[in-house]
């Protein structure tokens, strides 16, 4: 088991006489994620409207008069991860899904899964199915997209980012859940912290990875590979980027850019240790 520290602070100016704001930033709570302790405090103190989904995506609704507003959120939180060997990891023919995983075949917003069936077939369709095509997938998008901050903007779509070759991690993300959705494996993404990402890559920040599923479970994977992946809390999880920002604005707002800390925390005697890096196939959900 994992046990990670983290916080995020926002900060807004509302210019408008009122702003409404959407926001996911609390930490979920599965079967697998657990939060140990949590607290959210506004300034100025003003009410909140929560709600859970079926994703267990935890919803801030927040309307704010003229001003300042400042969110922060601290929470320590636990992770029981799954580890498998991917050998072992097949993927599911559609016949065999579960209802509710077939949504995460079809196209979406950034992830035109339709528009990359012949490139997906050219370059993996001739592999055995199963985690280590997955795996491959994840390595292509890795060895092929070169990571460049501040590179793309909220347009970019995998698409873009297979003729561009740059992005950041949401556009890896979408880009590997395009390939994967077009070869009929279910892919979706998740929110989450970039802990373990090298320092000049600069602050911490929100982190994009990929969601695969296998064997009737849904397997982690970060084709940026910044991150340490046992390291990874989960924060939201969607089709892509459009179902789970961090925050989504309404009205005549300035931000500024999200203070975020992360810190493991390490008890031995409570068989609580440090994130490493490992090989085996992970899963949170």
């Amino acid at each position: 088991m994992n046990r990670l520290r983290y916080s995020v602070i926002l900060s807004y100016d509302i210019l408008d006489s009122t702003g409404d704001f959407l926001l996911i930033v609390e930490a979920a709570k599965t079967p697998r994620q657990s939060v140990v302790c949590e607290r959210l405090a506004l300034t100025p103190p003003i009410h909140t409207d929560r709600y859970t989904d079926s994703l267990c995506n935890r919803r801030l609704r927040i309307h704010a008069d003229k001003g300042p507003l400042s969110v922060r959120y601290e929470a320590v939180v636990d992770i029981d991860h799954r580890l498998d060997d991917g050998v072992s990891l097949t993927e599911v023919p559609v016949a065999g899904l579960p209802f509710d995983v077939l949504p995460y075949l079809a196209p979406s917003r950034y992830c035109e899964s339709d528009r990359m069936m012949e490139f997906a077939m050219r370059e993996f369709g001739g592999m055995r199915p199963g985690y280590m095509r997955v795996y491959a997938i994840r390595e292509w998008v890795r060895n092929h997209v070169r990571f460049v901050s501040r590179s793309t903007n909220e347009r970019t779509s995998a698409i873009d980012t297979i003729v561009e070759r740059t992005g950041v991690c949401r556009d890896f993300a979408h880009l590997m859940i395009g390939i994967c959705r077009a070869l009929s494996i279910p892919a979706r993404m998740s929110s989450s912290v970039d802990y373990g990402a090298d320092p000049a890559l600069g602050a911490p920040d929100f982190h994009a990875v990929v969601e695969v599923f296998l064997s009737g479970g849904w397997y982690l994977f970060d084709p940026s590979g910044v991150s340490i992946p046992t390291g990874l809390l989960r924060i939201g999880t969607g089709r892509d980027a459009a179902d789970i920002p961090f925050a989504a604005i309404f009205g005549k707002v300035a931000s500024e850019r999200p203070i975020i800390e992360i810190q493991p925390i390490s008890d031995p005697a409570a068989g609580i240790g440090l994130p490493l890096a490992t090989t085996c196939a992970i899963s949170t959900w």
